[in-house]
């Protein structure tokens, strides 16, 4: 385990995390906010730190230790450095719930319904990656049945947008989808920490069956390793952390892709040790993002998952660019 990386990244995320909580368009001076926010000295100052920025910085640093996580399990549990959570399909089907959530008008009558529905939908992908799939199946078959459950919640978005009577739900929709961390609150907080932690802890588990199956599926079941349990775990974790970040954040991609891929050279590629840095930077990278669309654009609300977008995009061209030089 490198140690000294670890200490590093942790006191990134710490200043990152203090950053995220004294930087907004209310422009209060750092050192009244952090006063605030301890000693509450102004009730209107203290009453936008605990109750709006600090759940949305909570929010990112979940948020982006659960999926920086959960990209280097998928790259580690598929043996490929371009995969990524949203891979399995469940953000695209948590995003369906929350579209039909919005379009059926429930999001209105009931405060809980988008994020709720959101987790149904990514309960309903896991429903259906274990039907495709099979108990059994290989990493091949896993992608496909991923691809078949995005394509699915895909058109199932479409035709909400399209066949919604209602024009003001789907634009609120399309700006969901977009992915964003402002208004949320620590009711966000406690409805995706459960679930994100217990995923994290579940994937956390099987660091010594990814390590062995860098050899090979073969060799890591002459190990003693079950591969029948570990692909179950992979997706039960996974569907935990990514359908309760989309539930609460919106469509926020990239971050599960970019951590692991950057870190991994300072840990040699071990997919063990790489769990822990990606959480780290993951976590990191998401907290850096949000404090940068409140100070790019701080008037017309630039979406979190927007820019991530921009970021992730041109990332993900340079990695395909440098993976066909390098088997050229």
């Amino acid at each position: 385990m490198n140690r000294p990386l670890i200490l590093a990244l942790s006191l990134l995320v710490a200043a990152l995390f203090l950053a995220s909580l004294v930087i907004g368009p209310a422009g209060i001076p750092p050192l009244a906010a952090l006063r605030a926010l301890v000693w509450g000295e102004d009730p209107l100052t203290a009453l936008v730190l605990r109750e709006v920025r600090a759940p949305r910085a909570v929010l990112a640093l979940l948020i982006g230790a659960g999926l920086g996580c959960s990209g280097a399990v998928m790259q580690g549990y598929l043996r490929n450095p371009l995969a990524e959570p949203g891979l399995l399909g469940v953000s695209g089907a948590a995003a369906l719930g929350a579209v039909l959530a919005l379009q059926t008008g429930l999001a209105s009558s009931f405060a809980l319904a988008l994020p709720l529905a959101a987790l149904a939908g990514a309960a309903a992908a896991v429903g259906m990656l274990l039907l495709l799939a099979g108990p059994r199946g290989g990493s091949l078959t896993l992608i496909l049945a991923g691809i078949g459950v995005s394509a699915v919640a895909g058109a199932g978005v479409t035709l909400a947008l399209n066949l919604s009577p209602n024009p003001f739900a789907a634009n609120e929709a399309m700006f969901w989808l977009m992915g964003s961390l402002a208004d949320r609150s620590w009711t966000h907080v406690a409805i995706a920490a459960p679930l994100i932690l217990g995923g994290v802890a579940l994937l956390s588990t099987q660091r010594r069956a990814l390590a062995a199956l860098t050899l090979g599926e073969g060799a890591a079941q002459s190990l003693g390793f079950d591969l029948v349990r570990l692909r179950l775990t992979v997706m039960l974790g996974l569907a935990a952390v990514v359908g309760a970040a989309t539930a609460v954040a919106g469509a926020v991609g990239f971050v599960g892709l970019v951590a692991p891929h950057v870190l991994r050279r300072f840990v040699r590629a071990d997919p063990a040790a790489l769990l822990t840095v990606s959480a780290l930077g993951g976590a990191a990278l998401v907290l850096a993002a949000d404090i940068a669309v409140r100070v790019i654009l701080p008037g017309r609300d630039l979406k979190l998952g927007v820019l991530m977008a921009l970021i992730g995009a041109p990332f993900f061209v340079n990695l395909i660019l440098r993976q066909r030089l390098a088997s050229s």
